[in-house]
C-alpha cells in the first residue's frame, strides 16, 4: 500500500514539474504569414501554386527532423519546382527565430 502511495505522489510530482507545451500562435503565424507573401501559394487545406499546409503536416508527421527541415525551406530559399519551371522559394520576412518556429510550428500543427 505504502509503495502505490509513493508511486502515485512521485508520478504527480513529475507530471507537475514538466514544462507545459504550448500550442504555437495562430494568430502571430497567420500575420507572418501574409508578411512574407506566403498565402499566395499556400493556405491551410486547398492547394494554391504550393501545397495546402495539411499536406505539409502531413508529410512530415512523426518525423524527428521535420520541423528542422521545413525551416530551412522557408527560411533559405531553396529551388522549388513550379508548373514545370523551376523558381527560388521565397524566404520568410523575419530573421526573429522565435517567430519563425511559431509559424513552422503552426503549419506542422495543421
Amino acid at each position: 500500500m505504502k509503495v502505490n502511495s509513493l508511486l502515485a505522489i512521485t508520478a504527480a510530482a513529475f507530471a507537475i514539474s514538466l514544462p507545459a507545451v504550448a500550442a504555437p500562435d495562430a494568430d502571430a503565424a497567420m500575420k507572418l504569414q501574409k508578411e512574407s507573401g506566403c498565402t499566395k501559394c499556400h493556405s491551410v487545406d486547398k492547394d494554391k501554386k504550393g501545397p495546402a499546409y495539411q499536406k505539409v503536416a502531413a508529410k512530415y508527421k512523426g518525423k524527428a527532423d521535420g520541423e528542422a527541415k521545413v525551416t530551412d525551406f522557408v527560411t533559405k530559399s531553396p529551388k522549388i519546382k513550379m508548373d514545370g519551371s523551376e523558381e527560388e522559394h521565397k524566404a520568410v520576412a523575419s530573421k526573429d527565430a522565435g517567430q519563425v518556429k511559431n509559424m513552422v510550428q503552426w503549419i506542422l500543427a495543421q
